[in-house]
Order: structure tokens, then C-alpha cells, then sequence
């Protein structure tokens, strides 16, 4: 079927969801918003998604018959992390149309093959080497230099399955800290900040993004986003039509985020891919007119996209669950902020390093919202540390 001929699925359909997190949470709010039904597929119960989905089916993403039975009583399927396995879109796709296509996931949950599609695209990254096995990795910290990073080729995020190689006798130590498997060895980027591109492509090419978005990090995990930061308009345009060729070149369907780094002379270098909505893109959901999450729906549907406009100048902190360390926050001295969204993933147990909610704070400029946003986060630090 030609990408301009895809099938209209119309609201009362039902969408299955490969994954059961925040993002499929934050997505299905969309999708029952507009009409449609949502369940989702994932090894858990009572997950995020789970909880205000209309069918939560529970297996593993390796039993193919199931993915299959799932997929086959939904109209369209999509995922909501990249760790699924490439086998499980495959065996989804036999009953439904899977938007994103297996080809975006089976790159994207990969580092080297990730990095290879970049580099044969030209689109610009850090150096890079394939490390198979510990023989191979001398070889490429002697080619690429200290310092450098070490990271697994496959299931790695906020930060997990990384070591930052700063001497060549570090190398065994870095071996065993990723677990002593498949990685890329990068070269060392010093860059002044990060940044990213959520966008979306529909079925007919149609392109829409959500500008540039400032990402802060905080122990490798994403702390504050700030859309729309005071950068060079130039390196603005050069980042969106970057994220625009790589949401092209791998024709995707549905919604991509393209993380950045930026170096001090303005040099762009695309550091990763993640196909489905992002943590940098949450502010979306309360400060455009369409979301990341009814965007990728639109797209899964073939439907028109939406307007991406800013309602309000605005900025996104994470909450950790860290916060949740000497009991439950008391929500009501952040929501003093009265331009305060407050968003919890209904997540039972709360671990230090887990995302258990983010908060959105509106004001005339997005630094400005960023201070407030973190002021309400700190209120409620501050009310731990007096109790």
C-alpha cells in the first residue's frame, strides 16, 4: 500500500499500544479524548497505561502468539518504548498496520545500527566504533582517544549501560560496568547544551514538529526542558530540517524525537533516535494546541495533523522518586504555582532514579516558567526536610 493511500481509521476504532508507561498513559488520554478505544500489551498489570486503558492485556513481547491475539483485536498498533522486540512488531504487523514500521524500531533499539543509518545518511554524530567483545575495545579507545564512552548497543536509557572511559587502563572496569556485552564506543563531545526535536510524520509525508526544546539533565536523567530556548535562529532551522530528513529517510509513521548536542560553536551532532513521544515533548501536552501523544495518534490514523502552537510560554520538570523518600509529597504547596500542571503516572512504587510524574508551569518566557517549575519542586523538598 502507497503512503498516500493508507487507510483513515476513524474515531470509535480501537489502537493497541506495544508498552504500558507513562507515555501510553499520557496517550491514551489522547486517544479516549477523541473518541477511540486503547489497550495495551505489556509483561505488566495495573501499569501506567494500564490503568485508564480499556483492555490491559498481560504477556511477554517474546510470545509471539500473544502479541499476534492482541494485535489481531485492534485496528492499528504502535509502541510506546523501542525495547520491544523487533520479532514482536513483526508478529503485530501480520494482523494490523504497526505505525511506526518494524524497520524504525529494529534501528532505533540498536546503538550500532542506529549509528550506522546516521552516518549513511549523513547526518552528523560523534566518532564512533563497534565493539563486538572485549578485544576489540583497546583497538578503538586507541583510534578514538580519551575520553571517550562506552555504551551497550541495545536497551540503554537514562543514562543505564554507559561508562565514560577517561583513561585507557579503564577499559576493564568499563567492560564489566555495561555488562560485558555488545557496545559503540564513542568519542567524547563537549558541547554546551542539549537539545532536542519531537516531531511527526503522517502516512502521506505530511510534516509537523514542536520546535526546539532545551533538555537539562541531572545524573544522566532529563531534570528540566525548556521549549523554545534563545538559541541562533540558524541552529534552530538546522535542527528541525535535520529531524526532518531523518523522520524521511526512515519514512516514518507517527512520532520521532531527535536528541541534539550542541557545541559552543554552534555545531550540531544528532546523539540519539527515539521513535515514539519523549519526555522533552511532555510540556506539549498541556502547552500546544495539539499534543506529542494526539499527534502520534492523528498519524497512526492517517488523520490530518495538528496544529503544534504554544498556548503560553512554559517549561517541564521531572519528578523523581527520590521525592518520595520520607513519604508522599504534600502536592498542595507546589499547586501554590497556580499556572502549575501537575502530572502522576499512577506508579505504585517509587524508586530513586524512577520517573513517577512531571509538572508543567506556565509564565511570559520560558526560563522564567523554568525557575517556578523547579521553585515547586524544591517547595516540595523543602516540606520532607521540616517533617
Amino acid at each position: 500500500m502507497s503512503a498516500g493511500k493508507s487507510r483513515v481509521i476513524l474515531p470509535g476504532a480501537t489502537i493497541g499500544v506495544l508498552g504500558s508507561g507513562q507515555l501510553g498513559r499520557m496517550f491514551a488520554l489522547s486517544a479516549r479524548r477523541m473518541g477511540y478505544r486503547v489497550h495495551t500489551f505489556s509483561p505488566g498489570d495495573d501499569t501506567p497505561m494500564g490503568q485508564v486503558a480499556d483492555r490491559e492485556a498481560v504477556g511477554d513481547y517474546n510470545d509471539l502468539s500473544a502479541v499476534a491475539e492482541f494485535a489481531a483485536r485492534v485496528d492499528a498498533v504502535t509502541f510506546e518504548f523501542e525495547n520491544v522486540p523487533f520479532e514482536a512488531a513483526a508478529a503485530a504487523a501480520e494482523h494490523a498496520p504497526v505505525r511506526p514500521g518494524g524497520r524504525v524500531l529494529h534501528i532505533a533499539q540498536h546503538r550500532q545500527r542506529e549509528k550506522d543509518f546516521l552516518a549513511s545518511a549523513g547526518f552528523p554524530t560523534a566518532p564512533f566504533e563497534h565493539v563486538p567483545d572485549r578485544a576489540a575495545l583497546d583497538g578503538a579507545i586507541s583510534r578514538l582517544g580519551t575520553p571517550c564512552v562506552l555504551k551497550t548497543a541495545g536497551f540503554g536509557y537514562d543514562g543505564k549501560g554507559q561508562f565514560v572511559i577517561k583513561s585507557p587502563t579503564q577499559a576493564d572496569a568499563a567492560w564489566q560496568s555495561i555488562g560485558a556485552g555488545e557496545a559503540v564506543l564513542e568519542g567524547f563531545v563537549d558541547f554546551d547544551c542539549e537539545i532536542s526535536v519531537v516531531a511527526a510524520r503522517g502516512s502521506d509525508g505530511e510534516f509537523a514538529h514542536f520546535g526546539v526544546t532545551e533538555n537539562r539533565h541531572r545524573d544522566h536523567i532529563l531534570d528540566v526542558s525548556i521549549p523554545d530556548p534563545d538559541l541562533d535562529p540558524a541552529i534552530i532551522g538546522s535542527a528541525i530540517e535535520m529531524a526532518h530528513g531523518v523522520l524521511d529517510a526512515l519514512e516514518v509513521v507517527g512520532v520521532l524525537c531527535v536528541e541534539f548536542f550542541l557545541g559552543a560553536d554552534g555545531t550540531l551532532r544528532i546523539n540519539e533516535l527515539a521513535p515514539r513521544p519523549h519526555n522533552s515533548g511532555h510540556f506539549s501536552f498541556d502547552a500546544c494546541v495539539t499534543s506529542q501523544f494526539e499527534q502520534q495518534l492523528r498519524a497512526v490514523c492517517s488523520l490530518p495533523l495538528g496544529d503544534t502552537r504554544r498556548l503560553r510560554p512554559s517549561a517541564m520538570v521531572n519528578l523523581l522518586g527520590d521525592l518520595w523518600a520520607d513519604g508522599l509529597p504534600d502536592w498542595q504547596v507546589a499547586l501554590q504555582d497556580r499556572a502549575l500542571k501537575l502530572h502522576l503516572y499512577g506508579k505504585a512504587d517509587a524508586r530513586p532514579g524512577r520517573k513517577m510524574g512531571h509538572m508543567t508551569v506556565f509564565a511570559d518566557d520560558g526560563e522564567q516558567a523554568a525557575a517556578r517549575a523547579i521553585a515547586a519542586r524544591g517547595r516540595l523538598i523543602a516540606r520532607h526536610q521540616r517533617s
